[in-house]
């Protein structure tokens, strides 16, 4: 396929530019991060010159090992962008490409970078869980926001401030957050949409092999029917409601009003569906809640245990350790030390 030669039919003051830096964190999800950069290549081939340049960074100016252990090495150091701010090699947007542990990131000249880049202008976003750090720069206060599903449960609460949704991606206030993994390449098509316009992006996605742009507000999981395998449409607005009702749980009563069932009826069909009773249900994925709190963020076990609701981390433990076969605690220790064999480059 040869590739279509659109600047040769353009003026100067048509031909458009903009450069991005990828700030490469430790543990980096691969998936969003090449699915972005692809996305701007396919975007360069289609216009016959390079609309979009971009260049590599982290904090030292040395390689970075994604979460699936490749190493990539990269253009510039910290020190090196922030003084590149200065001058004719400002970018235009900076994206934060970010994975497992990014929790554990903490770097405030990281922060502060980010922070006088945006207030100098430059668009600033994030890939995959990147949003955990702009968040940490304080750049999500008051501002909507995407990241993984998985991640969403810690992110909410270290980060109260922050107007988090399970969308794919988000624009507000010239801040760019996409959930990760294909979610990537739909924050970066709607660039370019902006940047080019529709024609280029159908072609982009042609190119790409896929079928449509979708919208930012698409969900990322697959649907409840889907995901459990339920068809039965009133266990499924139940489950709904015990998923946006975990830090108070309703009680059976409650559900049951709610739904327009009694007790046995609602009995009778988690057995069918779900093989367990309402409330086993209604505790697992409590359970769940739990597990992805006490992985990605430092909260206290008790207040994990209040966050889940339940009404002592006595109660709490046991529940857990039943479901998991290990304690709220042991789950932190297993943690720390897949964390620790992870900083060694070993792939686990």
């Amino acid at each position: 396929m040869a590739a279509e030669h659109g600047s040769s039919q353009m003026s100067k003051a048509q031909v458009k530019k903009r450069s991005l830096v990828f700030f490469l964190v430790p543990h980096f999800t691969m998936l969003p991060f090449s699915a972005a950069i692809e996305t701007l290549r396919i975007a360069n081939r289609m216009l016959g010159y390079p609309a979009y340049v971009w260049r590599l960074a982290s904090t030292d100016g040395e390689k970075v090992y994604s979460s699936s252990g490749i190493g990539i090495e990269v253009n510039s150091s910290l020190a090196d962008e922030r003084r590149y701010l200065g001058g004719e090699n400002r970018p235009n947007m900076v994206l934060v490409s970010s994975g497992i542990y990014v929790e554990e990131f903490h770097n405030k000249s990281v922060n502060a970078w980010l922070r006088e880049s945006y207030n100098r202008g430059v668009a600033v976003g994030s890939l995959c869980t990147g949003a955990h750090v702009l968040a940490q720069a304080g750049l999500l206060n008051g501002k909507r926001c995407a990241i993984h599903w998985e991640n969403l449960p810690g992110f909410a609460e270290a980060f109260p401030q922050a107007e988090v949704y399970a969308d794919l991606y988000e624009v507000d206030s010239n801040i760019y957050t996409c959930a990760g993994g294909t979610a990537s390449l739909d924050m970066m098509l709607n660039l370019i949409g902006q940047d080019f316009g529709e024609n280029l992006v159908n072609r982009v996605c042609e190119q790409a092999l896929t079928d449509r742009v979708r919208s930012p507000h698409d969900r990322q999981r697959l649907p409840l029917r889907a995901r459990l395998g339920v068809q039965n449409s009133k266990v499924l607005s139940i489950i709904e409601l015990m998923e946006s009702n975990l830090a108070e749980p309703l009680s059976l009563l409650e559900i049951a009003d709610d739904a327009g069932l009694s007790r046995r009826q609602i009995e009778r069909l988690f057995r069918q569906e779900m093989g367990r009773s309402p409330a086993r249900y209604y505790l697992e994925i409590r359970l769940d809640r739990a597990r992805h709190l006490l992985v990605q963020s430092s909260m206290p076990v008790v207040e994990v245990a209040v966050a889940c609701g339940f009404v002592s981390a006595s109660h709490f433990s046991k529940c857990y350790r039943e479901l998991y076969n290990r304690s709220p605690q042991q789950e932190r220790a297993e943690r720390k030390l897949s964390m620790s064999t992870a900083r060694t480059g070993v792939v686990i």
